[in-house]
């Protein structure tokens, strides 16, 4: 008796377990149903072009295949925003806008501005980027100049106004894990996408990313003059710096004020205060100070990333802007602005004047190599072809495809 009892609880068993699968089957067929047509894989697959106008508001998907085939299939897939953030005070606002033109003009993701101003300046910045807004390519967000309560005009004054604001970006956007932090004479000449994969090259240990102060020793000011501790032979420069915040919120950092390792947030008064009267270079001393003692979190990326006027203004001493062009073109000391530097500043009137129409791309190349080789009488301009090589590179790259293949 016993053994047919146990079969007929292992039969009903089987047979409650087939009613559920065949819900469960009827149920996707529903969903399926619903959410496979009028072309929505599509509109899903636009979503972040469409939303917000300004772009970069959401996630795309895949493109829809021909026919309409695997369309019950597709899953929306985020696309990854790169995240780049400037501090403009001053009369900064032209150069910053030139600056995240040249990031729109070549970059393929999405991209997020982060703009810290001053507040006389949020109406202009808006009336312009809002201008922009048919591009669909970018979303930005405004933020005021803020410091800590405590010490807060120390801050604001130190080396430059608002410079040193780059140092509390972890604190203030905590909800953003990697970030390009840029200063405002900085011109893209190739992609963002490509310094922001830098990113997955950071070991374990690595929390931030620099080019060096100087490739040639001798001309070398942090190994000549600095009265602290810089990272490395000759320090680093914090005029272009990814990171990777949410590391940077995470650890504990060694330092020469006491054995406790300190956190972010703890470490930057402390150091301000033992070192400012020691300090040239503001927010740019602390970094390298901070480096010094924590040399296993720092990736060090070649000059090209970050080629100043110092890498050639007493002959060329970056080899891999020399092998492959520049990256990414810093202008500090107001070269874009006087004579000085005329190579420097002829690359910035170009893409200043530069439309986003794709044949004003196309044709930047001629015109500003005329203009390169007046340049000739400087070390700078001798080497101009340093300048336009990845350049055209990019060019070609971006706007010699047909556009639905970009």
């Amino acid at each position: 008796m016993r053994r047919y009892l146990r079969l007929v609880v292992l039969c009903l068993a089987c047979g409650f377990c087939s009613l559920l699968y065949a819900f469960s089957q009827l149920a996707v067929s529903v969903e399926e149903g619903a959410g496979g047509g009028g072309g929505k894989p599509q509109a899903a697959a636009a979503s972040w072009l469409s939303g917000g106008g300004r772009g970069a508001a959401g996630g795309a998907g895949p493109a829809v295949r021909p026919g309409g085939a695997d369309r019950y299939s597709m899953k929306t897939q985020p696309v990854e925003k790169m995240h780049l953030a400037v501090v403009a005070c001053g009369e900064r606002l032209e150069e910053t806008m030139t600056m995240l033109k040249s990031a729109i003009i070549f970059s393929i993701k999405p991209l997020q501005f982060h703009i810290f101003a001053e507040d006389q300046l949020h109406d202009s910045f808006k009336e312009r980027l809002n201008n922009w807004s048919f591009l669909q390519r970018f979303n930005y967000t405004l933020y005021p100049i803020t410091f800590p309560n405590e010490n807060a005009a120390e801050w604001k004054k130190l080396f430059k106004p608002c410079a040193s604001q780059r140092l509390f970006l972890p604190l203030i956007l905590k909800e953003v894990d990697s970030l390009l932090y840029v200063d405002t004479d900085i011109l893209f000449l190739r992609p963002v996408d490509d310094i922001w994969s830098l990113l997955k090259k950071f070991n374990s240990t690595q929390i931030a990313a620099m080019a060096p102060e100087h490739e040639e020793p001798r001309i070398g000011w942090y190994n000549r003059f600095a009265r602290h501790p810089y990272y490395g032979k000759t320090g680093v420069n914090s005029g272009v710096m990814l990171m990777n915040m949410t590391r940077m919120r995470r650890k504990y950092f060694k330092n020469d004020m006491t054995t406790v390792r300190l956190q972010w947030g703890d470490i930057l008064m402390p150091l301000l205060k033992k070192y400012k009267l020691n300090i040239t270079w503001g927010d740019q001393d602390l970094l390298n100070i901070m480096f010094f003692h924590n040399p296993e979190s720092l990736f060090v990326f070649p000059c090209h990333w970050n080629y100043r006027p110092d890498h050639c203004i007493y002959g060329s001493n970056c080899l891999e802007a020399e092998e492959g062009g520049i990256s990414i073109l810093h202008g500090n000391r107001g070269v874009y602005h006087d004579e000085k530097q005329p190579a420097f500043r002829a690359v910035y009137e170009a893409l200043r004047n530069c439309s986003f129409e794709d044949d004003d791309v196309r044709s930047l190349l001629e015109p500003l190599e005329l203009e390169l080789q007046k340049t000739v009488h400087t070390y700078c301009g001798k080497i101009y072809r340093v300048f336009i090589k990845q350049l055209a590179k990019s060019i070609r790259e971006r706007y010699d495809r047909p556009r639905e293949e970009r």
